[in-house]
């Protein structure tokens, strides 16, 4: 079985001493403005490549966004999968009760009337998030 991404990061974050956390936490203001550096630079590369292409290139960006999102959530001490599992829940409600799916025009999946908002929060205080913001 292959490590999962939360794991691989991981490991590249504690062979290189970057910053890691195991309780969610806000971080020094540098270090968020780097992360967020970092994560815009590697989504300008997706949006690149996802025109002109090749494809190998694509799979090789997608991923460095992956893996950089899956730091930043190793530095601010945030459990992603578990983050992930709730965004997918509450996307999924998003399906009506018939099965039916409502669509914008570009394709977009679009919120029904039995859409549930995901609970970030609480996932993060499962987490041991203590924070008064949202909590």
């Amino acid at each position: 079985m292959n490590p999962s991404p939360a794991d691989l990061v991981r490991e590249f974050h504690q062979t290189f001493g970057l910053a890691t956390r195991s309780t969610p936490a806000e971080v020094a203001p540098e270090l968020a403005a780097h992360r967020g550096e970092l994560l815009a630079e590697e989504a300008a590369e997706v949006a690149e490549v996802s025109v002109s292409g090749p494809l190998d290139r694509l799979a090789h960006e997608l991923a460095d966004v992956v893996y950089v999102a899956y730091g930043t959530a190793l530095v601010h001490g945030i459990d992603l999968d578990a983050v992930l599992a709730e965004i997918h829940r509450s996307n999924m409600t998003k399906l009506g009760p018939d099965g039916q799916v409502a669509r914008r025009a570009d394709g977009k999946v679009l919120k029904g009337e039995h859409y549930q908002a995901p609970d970030v929060s609480a996932v993060l205080r499962r987490q041991g998030w203590t924070s008064g913001n949202g909590a």
